[in-house]
């Protein structure tokens, strides 16, 4: 939504908790609005999580035209409710009558609407960060029976959830078909993190999990569609992109130009022409208050610090429980080549002193730059008890 690394604005530690008064801050200029200055209509369906303390902060005063989804992380798929507390809104109103159907369902449904409408005389940008797959996990019986093969029911609800997914990024490219929107579209589907083991997930032969600085829990897999706007079709791009890069590479595409001082570039001649990738290097994250970082310079990966807690190749769950978290000591540095060691298993640290001298020096040049983590405590006034049972802006 920014372009920027998470260390630059502050978010870089923990996902937004529901009764901290945290937020991208409001001199972020976010993409939608970007893209409303160039006559764009703009929609989200499905997760915020970006912050709702105040209504400045919600997704109608960030660029949104429309939103339909919740502002939390881990709510109910059916229920949309979070600790106690509704959390479901149409717009700036809290949506009641958009209780019980299965979340994937309710943002397709929703989706299909704004495809149907939409006024082909203008653009249109739609965001939608679906729930799934995301604990708890949760899924209709007719998804789970998919997996009847599967004895653990965690590992085969996850597989349901998947399949739930599927289905409906099905029913909107058929509504794109059908409207004829997909004649002149740009379709980008990707993930925000590696999957958790502990819950279901598989990331093998990677490393880690989600909440780690291993690739298990920070390298993705995209893919970009369009009928039209690729010079090459067909073909599979490894090279260096980040998350920062959509919203520069979007932008452009959209005929505007980002502000200066932007952490993501460009990489539409990489994406349309199977071009080298336009970085060299990126930040996974500099945590002040974990104390652990990661950076990426060519073939080079340097951690700093605990990588995290779920830290080993994990098989297929074989039974309903917890993989216990990892508490040994780690050396406070780790270097590894990623293209020669995709799976991490070689820490090259020890036998290479001169890089790791080099890295520890790029890091550094990095942290210079940071913006000290928000750790602010819990707010009593944001808890529903005081908002009618409901998660509602209005309280920072």
């Amino acid at each position: 939504m920014t372009g920027y690394y998470p260390y630059h604005t502050g978010l870089q530690h923990n996902a937004i908790h529901p009764l901290t008064p945290e937020y991208v801050p409001d001199n972020f200029t976010m993409l939608p609005q970007k893209l409303k200055e160039l006559g764009y209509a703009t929609h989200a369906v499905g997760k915020w999580h970006l912050g709702f303390c105040n209504w400045k902060y919600t997704p109608t005063m960030r660029g949104f035209d429309s939103f339909l989804g919740y502002y939390n992380g881990g709510e109910d798929y059916y229920t949309r409710v979070r600790d106690d507390g509704f959390d479901f809104r149409f717009n700036d109103t809290v949506a009641r009558n958009y209780s019980g159907p299965y979340s994937a369902m309710t943002f397709t449904a929703r989706a299909e609407e704004i495809i149907r409408t939409h006024d082909k005389t203008k653009p249109l940008y739609l965001y939608l960060p679906f729930q799934s797959v995301h604990a708890p996990l949760q899924v209709p019986q007719r998804f789970e029976d998919m997996y009847r093969n599967i004895n653990t029911k965690q590992r085969r609800t996850y597989c349901g959830m998947v399949s739930a997914l599927d289905e409906a990024i099905g029913n909107i490219t058929q509504a794109l078909r059908d409207s004829g929107l997909i004649d002149n579209l740009l379709l980008v589907f990707t993930t925000d993190n590696g999957g958790p083991t502990n819950a279901g997930a598989n990331n093998l032969p990677l490393r880690g999990a989600k909440w780690t600085l291993w690739e298990g829990g920070t390298k993705g897999t995209a893919f970009v569609y369009s009928k039209t706007l690729f010079q090459k079709l067909n073909y599979t791009n490894t090279g260096m992109i980040h998350a920062v890069d959509w919203f520069p590479t979007l932008l452009h595409l959209a005929g505007g130009r980002p502000d200066p001082g932007l952490d993501g570039v460009n990489q539409w001649d990489m994406l349309s022409r199977n071009s080298p990738s336009n970085r060299t290097e990126f930040v996974y994250n500099i945590d002040d208050l974990k104390n652990n970082s990661a950076i990426r310079y060519g073939d080079l990966k340097l951690i700093y610090g605990k990588p995290g807690d779920y830290n080993d190749w994990y098989p297929l769950p074989k039974l309903d429980e917890d993989i216990q978290v990892d508490n040994k000591n780690w050396p406070l540095y780790q270097l590894y080549n990623i293209t020669a060691d995709p799976t991490e298993r070689h820490d090259l640290a020890t036998e290479f002193p001169d890089l790791l001298a080099s890295m520890k020096q790029r890091l550094e040049a990095w942290r210079q730059s940071m913006v000290p983590a928000h750790n602010l405590h819990a707010d009593p006034k944001g808890d529903p008890k005081n908002w009618g049972g409901i998660w509602s802006p209005g309280w920072c």
